[in-house]
């Protein structure tokens, strides 16, 4: 059972600056149904282990589930939250109280924690510096882990960014390429449709010239044609009136003498 509640503590370690006041530093070690607090000034150390008969109590009080209550705790003594109004007084006997506000649907309520001075200050002391210690070791090395990832993820971006322009350059050239190469079977089909128009014009228009040299043709043998039959006439008048004139005036005249009475 302990090991499993060590299994899920959380840590947290808050500068508290009070005004009027040196800073203080708040250790937080947090399970799920209660906490240790250790609060020092840098010369002497206080100690608040709140059991779970301690919290069920308190969160029993402010009708909330204990993992809430926990969770609000673990909020303002993990951070030093805006707003809020943090103590840390006398109790008497050497004891302290560590108090802080906040607001709930409207009100402001406060909770407050007792603590007992510590029989070794100089070990919890040691002890919040040491956590403080690890925790910016540690923080250095995300921060270097960061920074390494960023660096390589910048030189990623740069290697996509320069495949991007390459990529871009590549495709202009080819649009250009293809471009260009269109425009010259375009240019080619535009010329063969002029020269095939201009053939079919000038076939329209022989054409045409036949036609009217056949309509041409059609009249001038219509017109020879009727002078023809107009010229064969004339000649046959001219034949009858000949004819007409070659017959003899006296035979008329040798039939009225032999007429008898």
């Amino acid at each position: 059972m302990e090991s499993s509640s060590m299994a899920t503590a959380r840590h947290t370690c808050l500068k508290l600056e009070i005004p009027s006041t040196d800073p203080l530093f708040v250790k937080g070690t947090w399970f799920d149904t209660h906490f240790h607090l250790s609060v020092t000034d840098g010369l002497r150390a206080w100690l608040c282990n709140a059991t779970e008969e301690e919290v069920q109590e308190r969160a029993a009080q402010w009708d909330q589930p204990v993992a809430e209550y926990i969770e609000l705790a673990e909020r303002y003594l993990g951070f030093q939250q805006p707003g809020s109004v943090y103590q840390f007084v006398d109790a008497g006997d050497d004891h302290k109280r560590l108090s802080w506000t906040f607001e709930r649907e409207g009100t402001k309520l406060e909770w407050r924690w007792k603590f007992q001075p510590s029989n070794d200050s100089r070990k919890i002391t040691a002890g919040i510096l040491d956590f403080l210690m690890d925790a910016n070791i540690n923080l250095s090395e995300e921060v270097v882990r960061k920074t390494q990832s960023f660096e390589k993820l910048k030189l990623e971006a740069e290697k996509c960014l320069e495949q991007s322009e390459r990529f871009t350059n590549e495709k202009m050239e080819f649009e250009s390429e293809i471009y260009a190469k269109f425009l010259g079977v375009l240019n080619s089909k535009k010329a063969k449709l002029r020269e095939l128009r201009d053939q079919l014009s000038k076939q329209e228009i022989a054409g045409k010239a036949s036609v009217d040299e056949e309509e041409s043709t059609d009249k001038t043998e219509s017109y020879h044609s009727g002078s023809n039959a107009e010229e064969s006439e004339e000649e046959a008048d001219k034949k009858i009136t000949s004819s007409s004139k070659d017959i003899p005036a006296g035979r008329g005249r040798g039939r009225k003498r032999a007429t008898r009475k």
